[in-house]
């Protein structure tokens, strides 16, 4: 997906550089939600930063840049220190997307109101468009409800404990399941997750 966007030497560089601050901001969100909430583990743990090096993951950033999705270093969280016992988790995960949506309404914001300044063709436009497009994707896969995603924290914080055994497998199999997806959707062309990543490009697109 990311590879995609990738034309030449300058456009890796961009793309790296918003991958960097797509991730930091996403993981720093989770610290800070976590924090905000009762729990000092990722703060104590030096999570509460937007400093990269706490928060990239070299494998995580190497398959978001080649396949489309990936991760950071996932935020260590004492479910029993926050606030709300049942919602807490799921807040605190949500944060992550949240924020990454947020980032796209402000470089969003950011690129239509320097258009009035600076010519169509500066390079500004092209980092903040990776800026735009890479936010957008991480929000969207970490919305996905299968382990280790920030969107199975919020599905299963909505499932009553009848389900704690379904809950149990999937957080033990969900990497395996999301992977086997994966390479499903990309062996079968079926592209699904393609088409749903590239329908919310298309309506930025049309913004830009």
């Amino acid at each position: 997906m990311l590879l995609s966007l990738i034309s030449h030497f300058d456009t890796f560089i961009y793309v790296i550089v918003a991958l960097v601050i797509a991730i930091s901001v996403h993981e720093f969100s989770h610290a800070l939600i976590a924090t905000k909430l009762g729990d000092m583990t990722a703060k104590l743990s030096g999570r509460l930063t937007l400093n990269p090096l706490s928060h990239l993951d070299p494998v995580g950033s190497l398959v978001l840049l080649l396949a489309g999705f990936g991760w950071g270093k996932p935020v260590p969280v004492n479910i029993f220190n926050l606030k709300y016992r049942r919602w807490g988790e799921a807040i605190v995960s949500l944060a992550g997307p949240v924020v990454n949506f947020l980032s796209v309404v402000l470089f969003v914001i950011v690129f239509k109101v320097v258009l009035n300044f600076l010519p169509a063709t500066n390079l500004l436009f092209v980092f903040l468009y990776y800026l735009i497009i890479i936010n957008l994707i991480l929000g969207i896969f970490n919305l996905i409800p299968i382990p280790p995603l920030d969107g199975s924290k919020v599905l299963f914080a909505f499932l009553p404990e009848r389900y704690n055994e379904f809950k149990r497998k999937m957080s033990i199999n969900g990497m395996w399941i999301l992977i086997g997806l994966l390479i499903l959707d990309n062996i079968t062309q079926l592209n699904i997750f393609g088409h749903i990543f590239g329908g919310f490009i298309d309506m930025i697109n049309s913004l830009l």
